[in-house]
């Protein structure tokens, strides 16, 4: 059983695009669809946790809207953060998934039970995945990976049904 999901930032839960403004105001674009699949897998008792390679108040903000407590932005070593993330809950790599995009996540992914990219990541992370999206990222990857775990754990039921009024 996966306990903890772990995610990439950019090219994983963006599309990969940074916009820079004039003034030097940074802007990334989230897609809703991996958010309402994030907060539905935090109500199945998965834990979520960010470990991501820039730092970005976006990050920071984005994720306190969805409930996720372990953000780790500014990272080199994923691994060596993953590492303390997993002492910290106790739980093992057999209980991880991982969804990464680019170079930085291959050590990372190696490691995890489950291992995933979306549909545009560089070849070498396709190569390694277990589950490809046929989604982009941000374009509602992260929600298919969700997606894919809780219904291979017979969760997603519960969340659809959460979404269904009672008749009273």
């Amino acid at each position: 059983m996966i306990k903890l999901i772990v995610l990439d930032v950019d090219g994983t839960l963006t599309d990969g695009k940074l916009y820079i403004s004039n003034s030097g105001d940074e802007m990334k674009a989230f897609n809703v669809k991996d958010g309402l699949g994030i907060t539905q897998a935090i109500s199945q008792g998965k834990q979520i946790a960010i470990i991501t390679g820039k730092s970005s108040h976006i990050v920071a903000k984005r994720c306190q809207e969805l409930g996720i407590k372990e953000i780790h932005q500014g990272i080199k070593n994923k691994v060596a953060t993953l590492n303390s993330i997993l002492d910290k809950y106790n739980i093992s790599y057999d209980e991880v998934a991982y969804m990464g995009d680019d170079l930085i996540d291959l050590a990372v992914m190696k490691k995890c039970k489950l291992a995933a990219a979306p549909k545009d990541s560089v070849q070498e992370v396709l190569d390694i995945s277990h589950f490809i999206s046929t989604k982009n990222g941000g374009e509602g990857a992260v929600r298919e990976f969700i997606e894919y775990i809780l219904k291979k754990e017979s969760l997603w039921n519960n969340v659809v049904n959460n979404f269904i009024p009672t008749e009273q």
